[in-house]
């Protein structure tokens, strides 16, 4: 499956802050130090001392990572390559000043470039979290080094760093507003487009009407319960669980609908139904990320399912949870071909399938949500109901 758009944005910020990070650091730094040493604010008998020589240590730490970054954003882990690079530069840099000023006979200053280049550009990466840890770790070195050489005149450099972080967070805090506005806008645009889907596949098999609704609610339910996801985790996982027999378009209406007993050429036919599904989502942003849920949906734990055979935790986590969504509302919910089954029944059948046709652990986890699964099917019900509708 194709990377997702989210990933390949990581990826983009990364390298061009990393482009610009090490251009103005050794642009500022060999500017700074060697092509004007004999400005009035540097110590010019600092040549050959600690300093002089770690200054060496701090280049060789900053450009040795730049092949760690490397295989890092190579092996998708790029969000750890802005807080390595983030921590060697604040490592590095606060021993530098402490080793520069702690026996000079100037006054501590601190103006430096990079640091302002990093607040300033820390919302490109659109997280909080990232931008937190910048200005706190930034003012944090200033503590230490205040402490350490008994100045308060870092109280400059502090306050300027929080003039930044400020500037930094307003700008951070307007994107995340424009961000979450345009998703809010695409989730109510795809959620109408997904039910007008379903919709039409409930006109093709009346049967299945309010299906994929129970589904989808039953499948959130366990998943929360997991306690594994965080809700915006689950957001696409939900439209997912929604389009899970979208594939049954291609059915002809003869199998679909037939009262009786399929042949094994007919349900062949009805076996393809996951792989049509996953093709027909495969390039929709968001859902694409849960594709996994419509193609296995119906592999068994034992690995007699369809359509790979797969077994045990091969089979995609909340596909094993869609599988016992699905197999619990098909047996309460009347077909063609037979009558609903009782709760009761329908509980003891998913029951009996721990371990042979579903994943055990999950089945514990039914055993304790049975209940909400009871009221999600009456609500549900009430709601159809209330609207006109029926369930045959």
């Amino acid at each position: 499956m194709k990377k997702t758009s989210l990933l390949e944005e990581e990826k983009n910020s990364t390298v061009l802050f990393l482009w610009l990070f090490y251009l103005v650091f050794f642009v500022y730094d060999i500017f700074y130090y060697n092509l004007f040493p004999a400005f009035p604010w540097l110590d010019v008998g600092t040549a050959g001392t600690i300093w002089y020589d770690f200054m060496y240590v701090k280049y060789g730490v900053i450009i040795g990572l730049i092949p760690l970054f490397i295989y890092l954003i190579k092996k998708d882990k790029t969000t750890y390559v802005k807080y390595i690079l983030f921590f060697g530069y604040f490592a590095t840099n606060l021993f530098s000043d402490v080793l520069y000023f702690k026996d000079s006979s100037l006054v501590y200053t601190s103006g430096n470039l990079v640091e302002i280049i990093i607040i300033l550009f820390s919302p490109i990466f659109v997280t909080k979290k990232f931008t937190y840890y910048v200005s706190f770790g930034l003012i944090l070195k200033y503590v230490l080094v205040g402490l350490f050489l008994q100045d308060p005149v870092v109280v400059f450099p502090i306050i300027i760093t929080t003039v930044c972080s400020f500037i930094a967070f307003l700008l951070l805090h307007r994107i995340l507003n424009y961000i979450k506005a345009l998703k809010y806008s695409y989730d109510e645009q795809l959620e109408g487009i997904v039910k007008g889907v379903i919709a039409t596949l409930e006109l093709k098999d009346p049967y299945t009407r309010g299906h994929s609704e129970r589904v989808a609610a039953y499948a959130m339910s366990m998943a929360e319960a997991t306690r594994r996801f965080k809700p915006s985790e689950l957001n696409y996982f939900y439209y997912a669980c929604l389009l899970h027999d979208i594939g049954k378009v291609s059915i002809p209406d003869s199998i679909l609908t037939k009262p009786g007993k399929l042949t094994d050429e007919e349900y062949d036919i009805i076996k393809t139904h996951p792989v049509v599904g996953a093709e027909a989502i495969r390039e929709v942003d968001g859902i694409a990320d849960n594709i996994d849920v419509i193609y296995y949906h119906h592999e068994r734990w034992d690995g007699k399912g369809y359509p790979e055979r797969l077994a045990g935790e091969d089979i995609p986590f909340l596909a094993r949870i869609t599988a016992i969504a699905d197999a619990f509302d098909a047996m309460t919910s009347s077909r063609s071909y037979r009558p609903a089954l009782q709760f009761e029944e329908a509980h003891q059948r998913i029951i009996d399938g721990q371990g042979s046709q579903f994943d055990p652990q999950l089945i514990d986890i039914f055993k304790e949500i049975y209940p909400e699964w009871v009221r999600i099917s009456k609500n549900h019900q009430k709601g159809m109901d209330l609207r006109g509708g029926t369930e045959a």
